[in-house]
């Protein structure tokens, strides 16, 4: 989308120049009349190409949408309509496929659509628990208590993969670290003592042999190794995006013992504050299923709750049901069978997500200490058993000169 120099005057007379951000010289013209300017003249600014976003340019910063939404519930409670919020949070918008995206739905209110109606309208940017939640502050006649209420989830959403990401880092740095360090000793270190040795008629070691052939193997071929990786990883992106081969990795995934418990507390955790939400906003429980379901983030799991819905709809309890996915853990069956006899639902699963979020994080902290002096130790080994092969024919050859 371009960008367009304009030149303004007002009813008073006044000259002004603004730069604005529209599909087309029209829209442009369109925008400003509306506003009750005397367009004098519109050129592009060719100034401000716009280069070509990448994937991971348009994506929406958590940071960013938690911001708008603050501005938004600000403006609200001042009193200003939901159109001209979002015109006034336009010009303060500094990311511009986000920008790009608001302007459209700026569009879509200006043709009579709702607020819920003009995000949904983007297709999969915005999540569908926004998009609940902007739809049950609609019906109940409360917006800004509803969006303040989803801007705490986001948060809360945002501080856990923070800190996921956070306790993460270490590990993968230095795993990346240690390939690397792998892949420099038998690309360029073993083979100049594979040349070393060849001046010597003594028999190296089996190891040592071993070593240097694979070492070899992976110099010669090594555009052909790096080419493989590649279209493996390329591969796997690809296969990923059918839905069977997500469950089938995801269910890998649950295979792994640690990474077990921490994947369903994460998916119950999850599951529970997303449907707390969408209850406090007053939408009804069946509806709410449905959304709160696709919320877990292991695919595997999530189909597990696919019958969820109709079991309901069979005149069975929210306890019940989960009990038949056979992942949700017994104490947030418990905590939820409490919710629904005292009729205080929406609490309950507030308070189970707190619950397992403490227990997630406490589950992290532990795999990340124990994670990192295990990568540390097998790769002193692997790097202790390389350099015993390249340097024990070494020791044979100096008692063999003696």
């Amino acid at each position: 989308m371009p960008y367009f120099h304009c030149r303004l005057a007002t009813e008073a007379g006044e000259l002004v120049t603004q730069t604005y951000l529209a599909p087309s010289s029209p829209d442009c013209r369109k925008h400003f009349e509306a506003e009750g300017y005397c367009i004098l003249s519109i050129k592009r600014d060719w100034k401000r190409i716009q280069v070509p976003a990448l994937p991971f340019a348009k994506k929406i910063k958590d940071k960013e949408f938690i911001m708008f939404n603050q501005e938004l519930v600000a403006l609200i409670k001042a009193g200003y309509p939901i159109l001209k919020s979002i015109e006034i949070i336009l010009l303060r918008v500094k990311n511009i496929h986000f920008k790009e995206l608001l302007m459209r739905v700026e569009d879509e209110i200006r043709a009579g659509k709702s607020l819920s109606e003009a995000f949904s309208a983007q297709g999969s940017v915005f999540s569908t628990v926004y998009i609940a939640s902007l739809m049950a502050g609609e019906r109940s006649g409360n917006l800004a208590e509803t969006i303040r209420r989803f801007i705490d989830y986001q948060r809360t959403l945002t501080r856990t993969r923070s800190q996921i990401k956070t306790a993460m880092t270490y590990p993968s740095l230095l795993l990346v670290s240690s390939f690397v360090l792998l892949g420099i000793l038998l690309t360029f270190v073993i083979p100049r003592f594979a040349d070393f040795y060849t001046g010597f008629d003594e028999e190296l070691p089996a190891i040592t042999r071993a070593l240097v052939s694979f070492s070899t193997a992976v110099k010669r071929n090594i555009f052909v190794i790096l080419g493989l990786i590649a279209a493996v990883i390329a591969a796997v992106f690809q296969l990923k995006r059918r839905e069977h081969t997500r469950i089938w990795l995801d269910w890998l995934k649950l295979r792994i013992p640690y990474a077990r418990a921490i994947w369903i507390e994460s998916g119950v955790a999850l599951f529970s504050r997303t449907l707390s939400l969408l209850l406090s906003g007053g939408i009804s429980l069946l509806s709410s299923i449905g959304i709160a379901s696709r919320a877990v983030p292991n695919s595997y799991l999530r189909s597990r709750l696919k019958n969820l819905a109709d079991m309901i709809k069979n005149g069975e309890s929210l306890s019940d049901s989960l009990a038949q996915a056979g992942f949700i853990t017994p104490l947030a069956l418990d905590m939820i069978r409490i919710g629904e006899t005292s009729a205080n639902l929406e609490g309950m699963l507030g308070e189970i997500s707190e619950v397992y979020n403490e227990r997630i994080q406490s589950r992290i902290d532990t795999f990340v200490s124990l994670l990192t002096p295990v990568i540390i130790i097998f790769m002193g080994l692997v790097v202790a058993v390389m350099l015993f092969s390249v340097y024990f024919p070494i020791f044979n050859i100096i008692q063999v000169t003696r």
